[in-house]
């Protein structure tokens, strides 16, 4: 078999183990395809290990932090992926729609602080940020891993003073800097799928 034949293979596998069905390739896909990028091997490897071969995060947990980079990204394919994985992992419907008010949320404070923190000025500081965020308050997912999906979609976004006042919490809230490290790692693979992907 060819090397160009067992990378379609490997990439045919992964699609399937996301449970993603009539994928016609993006042009980065195929333009990975079309050579022998070995890179395909790479992606396959480093999905399939953030997903399923985890220390600090059980499935349900690495799928809902998965959820959350797709809904970042609109990126549909694997937001409906990431769903269906998830209820098969116990996700129920109010912790799939928490994940995505969070994201939501994030995206809403991550600019809004990244602006804040950007300008450093005691004036803009000072105002009332005015942003409702009760969801916050008491989380269907528990406070720790609300927390810990705040740092991830703040993470992807950039903004420095959100993954820092969100990690001190997570921390707070009992989590280990192995458990962060490993959430924060998923997000960055799963932004590097839908890069090729999308």
């Amino acid at each position: 078999m060819s090397t160009i034949a067992i990378q379609n293979e490997t990439f045919n596998n992964l699609l399937a183990e996301l449970r993603i069905t009539d994928y016609i390739p993006s042009a980065n896909a195929q333009v990975l395809l079309d050579t022998e990028a070995r890179y395909i091997k790479d992606l396959k490897i480093n999905v399939s290990n953030v997903l399923s071969n985890t220390q600090y995060l059980n499935r349900k947990e690495a799928l809902l932090l998965a959820l959350s980079i797709a809904v970042n990204e609109k990126f549909d394919l694997l937001r409906e992926s990431f769903e269906t994985l998830a209820h098969e992992a116990g996700a129920t419907q109010a912790e799939i729609a928490e994940v995505v008010a969070c994201t939501s949320l994030m995206n809403t404070n991550n600019i809004f602080y990244r602006f804040r923190h950007f300008m450093h000025k005691d004036s803009y500081s000072n105002m009332p940020a005015g942003i409702k965020m009760s969801i916050m308050m008491n989380p269907v997912l528990g406070k720790e891993f609300f927390e810990l999906l705040s740092l991830v979609v703040s993470s992807v976004n950039g903004c420095e003073m959100c993954v820092t006042s969100h990690e001190q919490s997570v921390m707070q809230h009992g989590s280990t800097e192995q458990r962060v490290f490993e959430a924060v790692k998923l997000a960055a693979v799963i932004k590097g799928l839908i890069t090729v992907l999308a």
